[in-house]
């Protein structure tokens, strides 16, 4: 959901690095027999014994032979699937958010899931007062000048880790997806916190807000040869000894500045010139009874307007990382987009509190921003819209198992928090008062999932569901005081809580 840069200034950190715990990882492994035996091949090469063994196995397998049979001529993600699994859990919930928005949203081929789940949260508070029928605020707006700033982080980044060889881990990574899509909720908020929000028609989409791939690009190949330009300044700058630091450091973010001047003139050519936030526009619609309206004021006075009630900056991160402690604040080395502004923040918690702040919320009448592995045991396929741990049934047709645990999956780069939706219902159980299942409205249009939305499984959110934020009235006292501590341990750069 997010890879850049951010500087963590208004809250101390726990830098202490932590030791890879190798032997929690492999705690399910145990159990494999380590007596001694020969292999077939010597030297680790596939061997012709090898290949008569395994085909041996395999060709007496009648459920093997039936899969050879289907599966040459279909996609396994489509084929095997489970049709019980989909009547187990229908489109169907007993609690769900009043207010029914519209359109469903589509980010077309773009990274700005963050960006839709974060401002189709907001248009319900717009859609109610106003008496909309449809509307959408400007996710254009908020990636232009998220898009911007992660510009200048990126070269800020540069100047600050300018004495590390190019070839650092540190350096490389950030070079390699400097100005992502992604991103995730603190960043959002500095976004609203300093560029507040217009509705869609006053800064629309253009072609490379929902394409952003040609956009990408260049930016990266300009910010790259900057950040050269700049660490080669900075040596220089170093060498001569009649400079103080605070001289280089202005040296060298005043060439910055004249390096911005062609990434801004790149994105206002093919983006547009956003409002400025300060600056008032006006705004005309019609109402869902087709009466003639109008709105004014700035991009700050809207976004306030219509958050009062639940202010992004008092809502915060829930996450479940089972590799990391419990009941702890975390944060993400260099993750972020507006230099100097709120940290990325997390605070650590088991799922079923994920679940119950959830349910709180959404009792509460409000839509909840979310985090997972949405490509994980789903489709979104049309009149479909699934997440299930049970949706796919690999095991049975290859007469395997899949064993990795959460933490596992983490560890091992098999999953990472790649998407942002939002949740507006839950079915709750009658008895026992848990989650069954959840309502969620999602990005891709409505010809994708079930018209928009997809029904995610208790099981699965537990699996793959790794964030959800809430505000803290929806939050227990506990971890609010977790959060508000500030003492923040980091994980590194490349965590896979940054994807």
């Amino acid at each position: 959901m997010g890879s850049a840069a951010s500087k963590v200034a208004s809250q101390s950190a726990d830098r202490t690095s932590k030791s890879f715990d190798e032997k929690a990882l492999l705690k399910n492994f145990r159990s494999v027999d380590i007596s001694v035996s020969v292999p077939m091949s010597s030297n680790g090469c596939i061997q012709p014994s090898n290949l008569e063994a395994w085909e041996s196995t395999a060709a007496s397998d009648p459920k093997i032979q039936l899969a050879r049979t289907i599966l040459a001529h279909n996609n396994i993600k489509t084929t095997l699937t489970s049709r019980e699994a989909v009547i187990a859990i229908p489109h169907v919930f007993n609690t769900e958010v009043e207010f029914k928005p519209g359109p469903v949203t589509n980010q077309k081929s773009s990274g700005r899931c963050w960006l839709f789940a974060t401002t189709n949260v907001i248009r319900y508070e717009v859609m109610k007062r106003l008496k909309l029928k449809d509307f959408q605020c400007s996710q254009s707006y908020l990636f232009f000048w998220d898009k911007l700033n992660k510009s200048n982080y990126y070269l800020e980044l540069s100047i600050e880790n300018a004495d590390l060889p190019v070839d650092d881990r540190l350096v490389n990574f950030l070079a390699n997806d400097l100005i992502s899509d992604g991103g995730q909720w603190d960043m959002v908020v500095n976004l609203l916190e300093t560029y507040g929000l217009v509705p869609q028609p006053v800064y629309p989409e253009s072609y490379h807000s929902s394409a952003s791939s040609p956009l990408n690009t260049l930016l990266k190949t300009k910010l790259r040869e900057h950040a050269l330009t700049l660490r080669a300044l900075s040596v220089s700058l170093r060498a001569d000894t009649s400079l103080s630091s605070e001289e280089v450091q202005a040296t060298l973010r005043a060439k910055k500045e004249q390096l911005m001047q062609e990434v801004y003139t790149i994105m206002t050519a093919t983006l547009g010139v956003p409002p400025k936030p300060d600056v008032a526009f006006t705004w005309e619609y019609y109402n869902e009874e087709g009466k003639y309206c109008k709105w004014e004021g700035t991009p700050l006075e809207f976004y306030k307007a219509f958050t009062a009630k639940y202010p992004p900056a008092e809502c915060f991160s829930l996450i479940n990382d089972p590799r990391n402690e419990y009941n702890k604040l975390y944060t993400v080395d260099k993750l972020g987009n507006i230099w100097g502004s709120r940290p990325v923040l997390y605070v650590n918690t088991v799922s079923d509190e994920l679940k119950a702040a959830v349910v709180r919320t959404i009792k509460a009448g409000q839509p909840v921003f979310f985090g997972c592995d949405v490509g994980q045991f789903s489709s979104s396929a049309k009149d479909v819209g699934i997440m299930d741990t049970a949706y796919h049934q690999y095991e049975q047709a290859f007469n395997i198992s899949l064993d990795l645990t959460k933490a596992q999956r983490l560890q091992t780069n098999e999953s990472a928090m790649t998407h942002a939706m939002v949740i507006s219902g839950v079915h709750v159980d009658e008895n026992t008062g848990r989650p069954v299942r959840f309502k969620v409205e999602n990005s891709w249009g409505e010809e994708s999932c079930y018209k928009g939305y997809m029904v995610m499984s208790d099981k699965w959110f537990d699996e793959f569901v790794y964030q959800v934020v809430v505000h803290k009235s929806f939050a227990p006292k506990g971890l609010v005081k977790v959060f508000e501590s500030g003492n923040a341990v980091v994980l590194p750069a490349w965590d896979p809580m940054v994807s």
